[in-house]
């Protein structure tokens, strides 16, 4: 893969902003409201775009860098939205050593996407997971909430053609 990145476009209401401003301004007084309100931003939009974080930056005036510090630091934040179909692979040991990376990248391959992003259309999100305690199955991967186990690179393209 390049280096184009792909993503959903930022499509905020002003519901949503309005919702955020309300957080804000409730909570802004008190110690250690960062994370709550980012907690927050994240269930009114799904996850923590550039956009989002640029709002909260403005109105706790706390620089932006810092805001995105903690956005990446914790792997409870999303930077990008997740599709309505979240596929995550299992690259743990035993599904590793069973393939589960040919099947990552095959994956990549098809959706034209790397883990941790969503496909244009907001269908597909890719993430890669270390466990999801199916390792009899091995490899694994799962699209919400559905375990598909004993995969060969072959079997993708069929099941995401399932997801039409």
């Amino acid at each position: 893969m390049g280096s184009k990145k792909q993503s959903v476009p930022f499509t905020g209401t002003a519901e949503q902003k309005e919702a955020l401003l309300s957080v804000i301004h409730e909570l802004r007084g008190e110690r250690g409201s960062l994370m709550p309100i980012m907690q927050k931003a994240q269930e009114i939009y799904g996850y923590l775009p550039i956009e989002v974080q640029t709002m909260i930056s403005d109105e706790l005036h706390v620089p932006l860098e810092k805001i995105y510090g903690v956005a990446t630091f914790y792997s409870q934040f999303a930077l990008n939205p997740k599709g309505r179909y979240q596929i995550s692979v299992c690259l743990g040991t035993a599904c590793y050593v069973k393939g589960s990376g040919d099947i990552y990248n095959k994956l990549m391959d098809l959706l034209g996407i790397v883990g941790g992003e969503c496909t244009p259309d907001g269908k597909f999100s890719l993430d890669a997971c270390r466990c999801v305690g199916a390792c009899g199955l091995a490899p694994v991967m799962m699209i919400n909430d559905e375990v598909y186990g004993r995969l060969s690179v072959d079997d993708v393209e069929a099941i995401l053609a399932k997801y039409d």
